[in-house]
């Protein structure tokens, strides 16, 4: 018999495992990250910090830095994340019925 046929058809994922297209990572490997960059060029340089920090800011870096500070619960991750879920749900109900509106 087919091994295929006992995964119910699947394709096979390789080093994949069961994440679908994102390839699995090794512990301890850190996510690929870009530099954030702001080019200052004639400006002064307290605009150019002002656009530093508006990106920093924009990125969530130093929120993310506040929130790996201490170790958190995978109870309270999960909490977490359904709460940041449902405030991204209202924000966007919230959008729609203003453009209803308009």
């Amino acid at each position: 018999m087919d091994e295929r046929k006992d995964r119910g058809d699947r394709p096979d994922r390789g080093d994949r495992g069961d994440r679908g297209d994102r390839p699995m990572r090794r512990t301890g490997e850190r996510p690929i990250c870009r530099p954030l960059e702001v080019v200052v060029g004639d400006q002064p340089v307290e605009k150019a910090v002002r656009a530093f920090r508006n990106k920093v800011a924009r990125e969530g870096i130093l929120k993310e830095l506040k929130r790996r500070r201490f170790y958190e619960k995978p109870s309270a991750v999960r909490k977490r994340k359904a709460r940041e879920a449902e405030r991204r749900r209202r924000r966007t109900a919230r959008r729609i019925m203003r453009r209803k509106k308009d």
